[in-house]
């Protein structure tokens, strides 16, 4: 009997031995749970956990910097976001006021506090540049320009020099840009892109929305991919390509892009490709580029490469040339297009038999007589106003017809009134010079269709070039031709060349077509004024 009271004793006790440590491990376990809770409250994240989503809020400094870090990039490597540095200003004229009140206190004795503090104003240094590290000048930095400094939601511009921009800086680039509401001009020098970068610029600049201004210059890309930067969503209006090492192979992708048979860029109106290494075969392709196109006011091919044949062939396209089999087809399908839906809405009813001899503006006595007594004076009124508009209304048709065709795809769906679908006369000069090139007024000549040339590029730099004699002649052919058309046919937006730089090519300024192409543009010049009579006159004008 006691050996089996102490087994039992001995059981108790090590059924309470192992409540003990059963105790102490969960303890333990517990409290470890604690510490790593307590760790990520205090702000030890997981290194594996994914941050959370971050909101641009338009300050394009914090937003870029926030951007740079995601991506893993040092604070040493991080680009700084600088105020573009301007050159001092000019102090402004003194006041006649101000210079009075001045003498008129210096005529006072100044007190000797007041000697002291002006000698020190005179003594100050001039603040006309800045020190720097030693190495701080070859870092890159990022350059912006703001309507005001003190508000940096206004970036309007930003300039980036001398440093390579790769892919995940264009990726940063892609997710700041677009939400800066101001940004207008963006200009890169020297940044050595790649073709993967062109095009990732090419896909997310058009959702910069105010962005117009782009400037590349100083960028080598052997594949040169430029002309996706204007493609048909491209919303830039001014494009720079300057000492790019732009050859034929790129110009040609240029000319397409700036227009086909079936597009043309809608928005681009200045392009420079000067300093690049373009030849006829490429002047050739720019000036078909031209032929659809009537958008583009500045073209600048300086410093290039290009000799007669391109010359020659800028201005055929800036005068008049025939229509290519492909043209001549897209031109049927227009004209089929344009006069199949528009005869149904805009033809008038058929007349009567007894009206089909004259015309319908002309009525009868006894005709008027029978609808004076059947009709009240409101139907006279709209009667009238019907006969006046018939009159007028082979003048008018074309007008309106582009007028009602925009209107109704603005309108989306919605009932429009007859109204509401013209516009106002002052706008009517922009809508018939909006219309397609393949539809204008042809001419035919040895069996094929003649239209008139580019009238909306009014400025051409073709300086520094090897056009000889032989290349003057067809430009000045051109601009001749442009004049005449000009006077049977004014029309504000389509004066044709009115400045057009010639310097620096093969050709004497003594050759005599030279000399008449260079009197012919200074006429045309919209800055030139003409001597006026009188020594005195002539003498201010040189001054």
């Amino acid at each position: 009997m006691s050996s089996a009271s102490t087994s039992r004793a001995m059981l108790k006790t090590l059924s309470v031995v192992k409540k003990v440590k059963m105790g102490k491990r969960v303890e333990k376990i517990l409290k470890d749970k604690g510490g790593s809770t307590s760790a990520q409250d205090n702000g030890d994240d997981d290194p594996n956990k994914t941050p959370e989503p971050y909101i641009c809020t338009g300050i394009f400094e914090a937003d870029f910097t926030e951007f740079c870090r995601r991506n893993l990039l040092k604070d040493n490597e991080i680009p700084a976001v600088v105020i573009r540095p301007k050159p001092p200003c000019a102090q402004a004229p003194p006041d006649n006021k101000s210079k009075d009140s001045k003498d008129s206190n210096a005529s006072k004795d100044p007190t000797p506090d007041e000697g002291v503090d002006a000698a020190n104003q005179e003594e100050a240094p001039p603040k006309t540049y800045v020190t720097k590290d030693k190495y701080a000048y070859f870092r890159p930095v990022v350059q912006v320009e703001m309507e005001n400094e003190d508000k940096p939601t206004t970036v309007t511009e930003i300039y980036i020099r001398g440093w390579k921009v790769d892919s995940l800086m264009v990726g940063i680039f892609k997710q700041c840009w677009p939400i800066i509401e101001k940004l207008s001009v963006v200009n890169l020098w020297n940044v050595n892109l790649s073709e993967d970068v062109v095009k990732e610029f090419a896909s997310f600049l058009p959702q910069c929305q105010n962005l117009k201004t782009l400037v590349i210059d100083g960028t080598w890309c052997p594949e040169e991919p430029w002309s996706l930067l204007i493609g048909e969503d491209s919303l830039l209006t001014s494009l720079s390509l300057r000492n790019n090492g732009i050859t034929d192979k790129g110009a040609v992708m240029i000319g397409k892009a700036l227009s086909t048979v079936k597009s043309s860029n809608k928005n681009l109106v200045s392009l420079n490709l000067s300093g690049n290494k373009i030849t006829d075969v490429g002047a050739v392709a720019i000036a078909n580029g031209l032929r659809m196109n009537r958008v583009l006011l500045s073209l600048s091919l300086a410093n290039n490469n290009v000799s007669d044949e391109g010359a020659k062939k800028l201005g055929e396209v800036l005068s008049r040339f025939p229509l290519t089999h492909e043209e001549v087809v897209e031109r049927r399908k227009l004209l089929s297009e344009k006069g199949s839906p528009d005869q149904g809405l805009l033809k008038s009813p058929p007349p009567s038999r007894r009206d089909r001899d004259r015309p319908g503006s002309v009525r009868s006595s006894s005709h008027m007589d029978k609808t004076d007594k059947k009709r009240d004076k409101s139907s006279k009124k709209k009667d009238a106003k019907k006969d006046k508009d018939d009159t007028t209304k082979g003048k008018k048709e074309d007008k309106w017809k582009k007028a009602d065709t925009m209107s109704t795809k603005t309108s989306k769906g919605k009932k429009t009134s007859s109204k509401d679908k013209r516009v106002p006369e002052s706008d009517s000069p922009e809508i018939l010079e909006a219309i397609n090139p393949l539809l204008e007024q042809v001419e035919s000549m040895d069996n094929q269709l003649w239209i008139p040339g580019n009238r909306c590029l009014i400025n051409l730099n073709l300086s520094r070039n090897k056009i000889t004699d032989t290349g003057m002649k067809g430009l000045l052919l051109a601009v001749q031709y442009q004049i005449t058309l000009l006077n049977l046919a004014p029309s504000p937006a389509m004066k044709g060349i009115l400045r057009m730089s010639l310097t620096g090519n093969d050709v004497k300024k003594t050759d005599e077509t030279y000399v008449k192409l260079q009197e012919v543009l200074l006429a045309r010049d919209p800055y030139y004024k003409p001597p006026e009579k009188g020594g005195g006159d002539n003498q201010s004008l040189a001054g």
